[in-house]
């Protein structure tokens, strides 16, 4: 952890969930909900509202899983972030390896997207990330700093935006890397992170994905510069969510 930085412990869910499990997984996670850690959670586009609402009066923060670069126009199948905004999401994750993999998102679109998110009032939570073959090479911490480099916006400290590292190769495989690994990464990262944005780099959140679960969430979360967990597989389930956030806690 980063000395007097809150925690935040976020769920991706991703393409998962009926509309009554998520929002019966919405009232399970706002029912731990602790004031030592945010939480957010980030259900997939049709689910926001119901899940908005099952929220409501609680500390859970709501999230999107990614917004188009424009305010609005002629871009069928997409999202603005302006509309994420007026359901009342507060964060939106932009950059997932699965986004950048599966759309083809380079850093130029991420950077577009998290100024469109600025624009919206919403906090960006940028994904970076090494494959397995880059980490075997040894050009991982290189590779992640060239991807904070082009995908992080002016205005991304001012705003409390979210940096979160997931190496491409543990993102739900069960496999994560050693402590030493994800120690020395998040170490890089405030490094770029400092000499980007100065003395408001030195507080912004550095989360940890990739495999995150209980088991191991007590030891991973407290190493330095790790400043909680965007969390995939084992946000599905309440019981393990609030269990990761108890270890940040």
């Amino acid at each position: 952890m980063t000395p007097g930085v809150r925690p935040l412990i976020a769920g991706n869910w991703k393409m998962n969930g009926t509309l009554a499990e998520a929002t019966a997984l919405a009232r399970g996670v706002a029912a731990g909900s602790a004031p030592a850690v945010e939480l957010l959670v980030c259900p997939p586009f049709p689910h926001l509202v119901p899940v908005a609402a099952a929220l409501a009066g609680s500390a859970v923060a709501l999230g999107a899983q990614d917004c188009h670069a424009a305010a609005k126009g002629a871009h069928t199948g997409d999202v603005a972030a302006p509309m994420l905004a007026d359901l009342g999401a507060r964060y939106v994750i932009l950059g997932h390896s699965e986004r950048r993999a599966d759309h083809g998102e380079s850093d130029a679109v991420v950077r577009a997207k998290a100024v469109a998110a600025l624009a919206a009032a919403l906090v960006p939570v940028v994904c970076v990330g090494e494959s397995e073959a880059q980490r075997l090479s040894g050009e991982a911490e290189t590779v992640v700093a060239g991807q904070l480099a082009g995908s992080l916006p002016e205005g991304f400290a001012a705003a409390g935006g979210v940096v979160a590292y997931e190496p491409v190769w543990a993102i739900g495989t069960g496999r994560t890397p050693t402590e030493a690994d994800i120690a020395a990464m998040h170490a890089r990262i405030r490094a770029e992170l400092e000499a980007t944005f100065g003395p408001a780099g030195a507080t912004l959140r550095i989360l940890y994905g990739g495999s995150l679960k209980p088991s191991n969430a007590e030891a991973i979360l407290a190493l330095p510069h790790v400043d909680g967990g965007l969390i995939g597989g084992a946000s599905l389930k309440a019981e393990d969510f609030l269990a990761i956030a108890a270890a940040a806690g």
